[in-house]
């Protein structure tokens, strides 16, 4: 019997020790960069306290408002204590998505709700890339063996799909379409100057900033062309999405494309055309807990080359300027989230620019 609880007690305090992260602070001596990257990420402002969006999502969510169980945190706080509710206070749960538990993630379940992350019980024993690495004095590095570190789909524990209680895919990111061998690190973590840590200089290291619809969007530009062809009465606009996902996948995303003709020093601004995907329930927009279908999808998808037509007749001398951006919020669902004032939400990014010479 004492052999017995002697074993439970020591599963019990193995489990424990598999929910210690080191704080992302502890890195920041040793790989100031990456630290400095990382801190001004969506990874480590990602809870509802720091993110203004998600915060007013959360704040009508049914598990805040009724049952007091923070679900979210499976992805946004995953190093604090399984559904507790997320506390301003609490250092592990402002510690968002730390550099600790990313780089513990041994191996990512695979489920039709959301796949979870399976992290390592060895603290201080990290997994990367980096094959001629050196020896840390701080902790273990382990770059063979990972499977997921190795093809860079290491996100895709929390960045591959959410499906709600009624078994609508709220987010999807589709990463089986891969295209050209690049993945989420090549894409959104892609290599810039500057060493990785003080311990060996290098010339290069991946970006820990992670480029997205929230920042540092200019690293991904590349990724999606935008042509003009003129024609006799009208001209089309073309946009490239050469990549293996729709052009934003967050429901709430909504993208513009703004066209503008400049002729003999006049502009005139052409109607802008909304790319969106709307999800609802009984035919109405809806929260994605509440939602059950799809009611309205013009978001560009994945490998697409989408023209637009404009009825407009170009003359010798005209300049179109085309700009492709996007909100973080749809403003229709502004007022619903209480979000009319937030300069986040509210304001307009600017993803590519071209102009045309006529």
């Amino acid at each position: 019997m004492l052999k017995f609880i002697f074993l439970s007690l020591l599963s019990i305090t193995s489990l424990l020790a598999s929910k210690n992260f080191a704080p992302s602070e502890d890195c920041k001596s040793c790989h100031p960069l990456i630290y400095k990257e990382f801190s001004e990420s969506m990874h480590a402002n990602s809870t509802p306290q720091k993110d203004p969006i998600h915060g007013s999502v959360w704040a009508k969510h049914p598990q805040n408002l009724e049952f007091k169980k923070y679900g979210c945190g499976k992805c946004h706080t995953p190093t604090a204590e399984k559904d507790s509710m997320p506390k301003a206070d609490s250092p592990k749960h402002q510690e968002g998505i730390s550099c600790a538990y990313c780089h513990r993630i041994k191996s990512i379940e695979l489920h039709a709700k959301s796949n979870t992350n399976i992290t390592t019980s060895t603290e201080k024993n990290y997994f990367g890339t980096l094959e001629d690495h050196i020896t840390s004095p701080y902790h273990g590095i382990v770059s063979e063996g990972n499977e997921h570190f190795k093809n860079g789909n290491v996100c895709i524990g929390c960045h591959s799909h959410k499906m709600n209680k009624h078994k609508l895919n709220v987010c999807s990111t589709n990463i089986d379409n891969e295209m050209d061998g690049a993945n989420c690190v090549s894409c959104h973590m892609p290599k810039v100057k500057g060493s990785v840590s003080n311990f060996k200089d290098r010339k290069e290291h991946s970006f820990h900033g992670f480029a997205g619809s929230h920042s540092n969007q200019d690293m991904l530009t590349k990724y999606v062309d935008i042509s003009l062809l003129r024609q006799i009465n009208d001209f089309i606009v073309n946009i490239d999405n050469r990549t293996s996902h729709a052009l934003l996948l967050h429901p709430l995303r909504t993208a513009v494309l703004k066209v503008s003709v400049t002729r003999a020093g006049k502009t005139t601004k052409l109607k802008d055309e909304i790319f969106v995907r709307v999800i609802g329930h009984n035919g109405k927009p809806a929260m994605p807990w509440t939602a059950s279908t799809t009611l309205k999808n013009t978001m560009i998808q994945a490998n697409e080359k989408r023209s637009i037509k404009y009825d407009y007749k170009l003359q010798s001398g005209d300049k179109v300027d085309i700009v492709l951006g996007w909100f973080l919020v749809n403003p229709k669902a502004l007022k619903t989230l209480n979000l009319e004032d937030n300069e986040v939400a509210t304001k307009f990014i600017e993803f590519k620019k071209e102009s045309f010479t006529f």
